[in-house]
Parts: C-alpha cells; structure tokens; sequence
C-alpha cells in the first residue's frame, strides 16, 4: 500500500468524479469497531476545553456559562446532522474537506483541510501545555518543557501503530474520562442536595453578581469557548475511512458522542458553579481540581488532576489521528507532497504523523517563552480554524442535499427537511467568529483570518497552476 494512488487536483464535475474523489483515499485498513470510534469522538473532544478552558468560560460568563454550553449545543446538533448525512453517502477519511471539495469547489476542499490541519496542529500543542500544567500540582518545579518532551514522544508513538491497536489504547483513555464524569456528577449532586454531606445548596448560583454577573452579553461571549470545547465531534466523520460499516457506525457514534458531549459538559458546568464560587475559578487551573480541593474530599483533587491529565493526552493524540488523516487526504487528492500519501506496512500514514507533530514542537517552545500564558495565546490562535470548519460542512451540507435533490439521490436523513438548519448554523457560528474580538486573548483570531486566506488562496493558486498537467489528465480519466 505504499503506492500513490491517482494524486490529483480534480475539479467539480458529474457523479462519477465524486465517486473518484472518494476512492483516491482508499488503503486504510477498516479495523475500528463502532465502539472505538465512539470512544475517539469522546476522546477528541472531552478533553482541555471542558477540564481547563471552561474556566475562561466561567470567567466570561459566571453561572450563566451553562446556557451558553446548551447554545453551543444546538450549534454543534446542525453540524452533526450535516456530517452523519455525508458520511453516509461518502464514507472517506478527508471528511468535510472532501465534501468541501466535492460540492463547494476545490479551493474551498484546500483552504478547510489545510485550516483545519493548521488549527489542529496548534491545539495538540495546547493539549500538551495543559498536561504539562496539571503537572505543576505533583511536581511544580520540573520544567515544563520536560512534560511536554515526554508525552510528545508517546503522543507520536501511539499514533505510529496499527489502527486497531491505537483504537483500543484510546478506548480506555477515554473511558477513564467517561467513568470519572459520571462519578463525578453522582457526587457533585450529593454534595449540592446533601445526601451523605453537609448540604450545600444553590446560594452560589445567585450570591456573586446574580445567574447573570456580565448579562447576555457575557452568555454570548461564553459560547464562544463552549464551540471550542465542542470541537473534535468532526473527528468521527474522519474514521470513515478506518471503521467497519462506516455507513452505519458513522452517524451513531456522532449521535451519541453529541448526546453524551451535551449531558456531561451541561452537568459538569452546573455543578461547578454550583458548588464553588465562580469567582474563584481561576483561568490558569481546571475548575473540576478546584471543586474537588473546595469541598474537602481527602486525595480527590490530585485523583482529578491525574484524570484531567489523561484527558488532555487522550484528545491530543486523538486530534493528532485526525490532523494525520486531513494531510493524506490533502496528499492524496494532490494537494500536498505524494509521500505523505503514503501508507506503512500496517496501513498508517507515518510521514503524515510526523509531519502533523509540528505543534508538539511549537508548544515546547511556547512554554519556553511565554510560559503561563501559552494554552490561551494556542487556542486563541487556533480556534478560527474550529468553526470555519464548522461552516464549510454546513455550506457543503447545502450542495449536497441541493445535489441530492436535483438528481434524484437518495440518501440517509438525519437532519429536518430543507436548509433551516443548516442556515442556522452558518449565522450562529459567524456571530461567534466575529465575537471573538471581544474575548481575551482571542483578537489574533480575527487579526489573523484574513491573512491566513488570502496566503492560502495564494498557495491554491501556485500549486494548481503547477500541477495542471496532472489535473486535467485525471479529469479527462475521470470522465473517460
């Protein structure tokens, strides 16, 4: 399987195209059950933007940081519906960057997989510097470029071996975070209603500045990091090309990945605010660590410390599966050099895991120069990435079911009828790119957008124009 296959730069065209444009990423091995590839969804997403960068959430919006997680809830619930639909019509590793490209126009399969890989690059960084800082409880004065040297070097490990192998050593990480939650909101209700502890009541949901300390003003700018700990539900449409009957385990895994997402992030965040004070919830310290040291429970808070470490490595090496897997679909559809196309002896793209470990680099040297203040310029700079994402699906969702309409295709139905919902989501999520401007540490989010596109339709343009050779013969095998 080492061998390139049909590495191109196809156009929009008939049915057939599409259905080439898939086949190109053939050649991963469909080794995942729907268990692990509902454990991945999990495992992505559970991880530094609910255990840490909640607490920026709390900050922005004090209690009424949970209506801004339902909000990004519903946000999230349209971009799952465009997936499950897509993925089950085209089962492929490129994900919404292939749909991108099948149905919008190549520039937009380029920009998307590119941003995307970018964006992810940058949060396995964060990842690592949030390890790296739950480190700090045990032994605060190991530097912290050591931590992140160390879990690099396992992150790529992990991400070297075979698909089954990598699927189950996710399964329990993720399990670990699962079984913890659900533990954890068992006691946090005890703790609230008094069953088995002094009872605590719910005087902090109003005692500091009311439900609403910043008004709705604050909810909105809560939901922008709410859509940040969301993100990685995409990353199941991506082990398309990985699962067995991907038709099927596709869109139940984002089903229940989204259904368990919401109950755990809105359960958590209500406890959390409920039982501490909001305002002593720090930015630089998880709020569940906080909770645990609040209430007393002897050895709690470094037990939750070792589980929101887990965590943190467990959604970075699930989002260094899936930037591997953008980069050779970028490959494969000649987008990128072909040897990143290429596949080990056990079917993983190797030259794209290296490649995709550029931002284990950048975090340790971040820690190096801006120390604490690392994780929030990473995802500050990252999180365009995320919801442009998000909007490309959407987009593409729109052409595909306009497609779908205009030709007569039948295909599987789990959004509501028309594009209301998918428009909805496209609205929702530029009112929170724009919203940024008014989160800290978040300008460089909008500073840096325009720029990022226009070099990479600078970058399209060159590279297209020095492979159009190559492109319209495929065209013309394509169509032939």
């Amino acid at each position: 399987m080492n061998e390139p296959i049909d590495f191109s730069v196809p156009g929009a065209g008939a049915e057939p195209t599409k259905a080439k444009l898939a086949e190109r990423e053939q050649g991963l091995r469909h080794s995942l059950s729907p268990r692990q590839v509902a454990m991945i969804g999990l495992g992505s997403t559970i991880g530094t933007g609910l255990f840490l960068g909640s607490a920026l959430s709390v900050q922005l919006a004090g209690p009424a940081v949970v209506i801004s997680f339902a909000v990004g809830a519903l946000i999230a619930l349209t971009v799952m519906w465009a997936l499950a639909e897509m993925s089950a019509a085209h089962p492929a590793p490129g994900s919404f960057g292939l749909y991108a490209e099948m149905y919008l126009h190549p520039w937009a399969g380029f920009a998307v997989r590119y941003t995307y890989w970018f964006t992810l690059v940058l949060i396995i960084g964060s990842e690592v510097v949030a390890a790296a800082i739950y480190c700090k409880l045990w032994f605060p004065t190991v530097p912290s470029w050591m931590w992140i040297a160390a879990f690099s070097a396992a992150i790529l490990y992990v991400n070297t071996i075979d698909v089954k192998n990598f699927g189950t050593f996710e399964y329990f990480l993720a399990m670990i975070k699962v079984v913890t939650i659900v533990i954890f909101l068992v006691l946090g209700l005890a703790l609230l209603f008094g069953i088995g502890f002094p009872k605590l009541g719910f005087r902090n949901f109003t005692a500091y500045g009311g439900f609403f300390p910043y008004g709705w003003r604050g909810v909105g700018l809560g939901v922008v990091m709410a859509i940040f700990s969301y993100l990685g539900l995409e990353i199941v449409g991506t082990t398309a090309g990985e699962a067995a009957n991907p038709k099927v385990a596709v869109p139940r895994a984002l089903r229940r990945t989204l259904l368990i997402l919401a109950i755990f992030y809105l359960g958590s965040l209500t406890l959390v605010v409920g039982l501490v004070p909001w305002t002593n919830i720090g930015v630089a310290e998880s709020p569940f660590v906080r909770v645990f040291q609040t209430v007393y429970i002897p050895s709690a808070g470094h037990l939750m410390n070792f589980v929101v470490l887990t965590a943190a490595l467990s959604s970075a090496m699930c989002n260094l599966y899936f930037t591997a897997r953008m980069l050779f679909s970028l490959a494969r559809g000649g987008y990128a050099p072909g040897f990143l196309g290429n596949l080990s002896k056990r079917g993983m793209p190797v030259a794209s895991v290296i490649a995709s470990g550029a931002g284990l680099l950048v975090a340790l040297l971040l820690s190096h120069f801006f120390q604490d203040s690392a994780f929030i310029y990473l995802i500050g700079v990252a999180f365009f990435g995320g919801p442009f994402a998000w909007i490309i699906t959407l987009a593409a969702h729109l052409a595909f079911r306009a497609s779908a309409t205009r030709t007569g295709t039948p295909f599987a139905r789990f959004a509501p009828p028309g594009p209301w919902s998918s428009l909805a989501g496209l609205i929702a999520l530029s009112a929170v790119l724009i919203s940024t401007w008014w989160v800290p540490g978040f300008r460089v989010t909008l500073a840096a957008r325009a720029v990022w596109l226009l070099f990479l339709s600078l970058c399209y343009f060159v590279w297209t124009r020095f492979n159009a050779p190559t492109s319209r013969r495929t065209r013309a095998n394509a169509d032939g």
